[in-house]
């Protein structure tokens, strides 16, 4: 061993894994009996090229759909390719020739403000991570933490959230250490990252592959951009490769004893006091970025009673219900106002079937929460934003005088209102408007209502 290697410097061998030095820490780390037999499998990229595994992986990124990656195939044309392409594929994963595309470069806009980075994988190269999650998924999961929710089979938000209200109602934790992870998928540590999967994983040829996968380029723009760091979000193996390096601070707060969910990168941890709830995010963070060379985000982060906080979309209450966050109500509205904005074009039929595909899917999301108030208030909001887009669409008065005519509106009324001057937005929130496109004739347009699915959810 050199000098460079017993000063603790990552090493990495010539097969681009690490070995089985930590490269957070420094030090030797020592195989228990339950990961020797995982470690000393050898064969698993057999197991990844086996026919049933690959016909199991096309499946499931056929389902998935998805957009093209830098060389335009789509996942209708993955059929046609892997007639063609199928053993030359296999045969490069076993001799470990197989080489991943770039990944093409896409942002989003967070909910919280900014921009997400995300990668989106050629599909063969979704086909190969799919597959390769198959394998690893029944070899890691088992030996997470039970803390742990997110991206795992079998695991929902809803079980977290049941957990934490668990430690604030029955412990009287009633203080949270939010920790807010800076930009977590594109600051994975590559080396750290490679120690952990050396740990069970014994075939060299699926550890250099991974790195292939991690370091492959970042098409965006016309620009190819080397990765030295990163996980993009957007290929099938991101999110198990995430909880395989987020586990190493599972352990260690299990190991202090500490009450604590997490889902991805959001964790919270319940205290009891203030005081105590400042010593562990000051003691958390030291290790999250000496340990794991993350980055936490000190203005995100915070120690607060739990009601101040949200989690997964919710507030956690003091009398053992669930809320709906404010921020979470904000967003909906947003998107509702993305749909219904004025200048679309589209048909109210249209807007409704958009508006009642997002909204039950999100009132399904906040079934166990206490919000039956706030949803009706929901409901009364959306109802105006269709008459004022309705409106919007008959442009001149007579037409607004004429639409309203036909729905039962007097004449004089009609005509009135319609010559007032008053904008579309004003003009839905009228007696008349009201009256006109009234609950019932929503309905009749198709639109669903939020209380009435939250009240046969909770049923």
């Amino acid at each position: 061993m050199n000098a460079e290697q017993q000063q603790g410097e990552p090493r990495q061998d010539r097969d681009g894994t690490d070995g089985i030095r930590d490269a957070g820490t420094g030090s030797q780390q020592a195989l228990t009996a339950s990961d020797l037999p995982r470690a000393l499998a050898t064969d698993l990229m057999e197991q990844i090229c086996d026919p049933k595994n690959l016909t199991r992986a096309y499946r499931r990124v056929r389902s998935n759909k998805g957009k093209p990656g830098v060389d335009g195939m789509t996942v209708y044309e993955l059929a046609d390719w892997l007639r063609e392409h199928h053993e030359a594929l296999t045969a490069s994963l076993r001799d470990g020739t197989y080489r991943p595309q770039p990944v093409r470069g896409a942002q989003i806009r967070k909910p919280g403000g900014g921009q997400r980075q995300l990668g989106i994988p050629v599909v063969v190269d979704r086909l190969v991570q799919q597959a390769i999650l198959q394998v690893l998924e029944p070899i890691f999961d088992p030996t997470f933490s039970d803390s742990s929710f997110g991206f795992r089979s079998g695991r929902s938000p809803h079980m977290a959230l049941e957990q934490a209200r668990q430690y604030v109602n029955r412990e009287g934790r009633e203080i949270v250490v939010d920790l807010d992870l800076e930009k977590f998928f594109d600051r994975v540590n590559h080396d750290i990252l490679m120690s952990r999967l050396a740990r069970r994983i014994g075939d060299k040829r699926l550890l250099r592959l991974i790195r292939r996968f991690l370091q492959a380029g970042l098409m965006q723009d016309g620009v190819c951009v080397a990765r030295e760091e990163g996980t993009p979000q957007g290929g099938p193996l991101s999110p198990l490769l995430a909880n395989v390096l987020l586990d190493d601070l599972d352990r260690e707060l299990a190991r202090r004893g500490h009450r604590f969910c997490r889902y991805a990168d959001d964790c919270n941890i319940y205290v009891r006091s203030l005081a105590a709830g400042q010593r562990v995010m000051e003691s958390v963070v030291r290790f999250l970025e000496k340990k794991l060379h993350l980055r936490v985000n000190r203005e995100k982060s915070a120690v607060a009673a739990v009601g101040e906080r949200k989690f997964l979309g919710h507030r956690l209450l003091l009398n053992g219900k669930l809320g709906i966050s404010p921020k979470s109500v904000t967003r909906a509205k947003e998107k509702v106002r993305q749909v219904t904005r004025r200048n679309r074009g589209a048909s109210l039929v249209q807007v409704i079937v958009e508006l009642n595909r997002f909204l039950m899917g999100w009132v399904l999301y906040y079934r166990y929460a206490a919000c039956r108030a706030e949803l009706i208030r929901m409901d009364e909001w959306i109802r105006r934003k269709l008459r004022c887009y309705r409106l919007k669409q008959r442009k001149r008065g007579r037409s607004v005088a004429s639409f309203l005519r036909k729905l039962g509106v007097p004449d004089r009324q009609a005509s009135r209102l319609a010559a007032s001057g008053k904008g579309p937005w004003r003009l839905a929130n009228t007696p008349q408007a009201k009256s006109a496109m009234s609950t019932d004739w929503f309905a009749a347009q198709g639109l669903e209502s939020l209380v009435l699915k939250y009240d046969s959810l909770r049923s």
